[in-house]
């Protein structure tokens, strides 16, 4: 298994529809920032918000096991091998990520749960 990297590309706000049904004074996802690098395999990345992990975590364990020299989808939807432009599920304010298949390594963190 690799390492996949995951990048914050593009924070984004629905005007239409934040003014509509959000609430007042909301922004762009608060707890990212666009240039932010992450690094996973089978567990979600510190740092990283949980509602985007639950959304992106089935590609990045795709990446992790060897489809980086594959393209996604029979290669009608990203033309790069190994790379995969995934969002979060918030409809007001996604938050768009590349995932990266990588050659680094993963290691299984065996420290026991206190």
């Amino acid at each position: 298994m690799k390492k996949v990297k995951i990048t914050v590309l593009r924070k984004t706000l629905q005007e239409d529809l934040a003014k509509e049904y959000g609430t007042e004074g909301l922004t762009a996802c608060p707890m990212l920032r666009e240039g932010q690098v992450f690094y996973a395999d089978y567990a979600k990345p510190e740092g990283l918000c949980d509602e985007a992990w639950k959304a992106i975590y089935q590609y990045v364990f795709a990446l992790a096991h060897g489809s980086g020299k594959e393209l996604f989808y029979y290669g009608d939807w990203i033309r790069t091998p190994g790379v995969a432009i995934c969002s979060c599920n918030d409809g007001l304010r996604p938050v768009i990520f590349k995932l990266e298949a990588t050659d680094i390594d993963s290691e299984i963190d065996y420290t026991p749960v206190q």
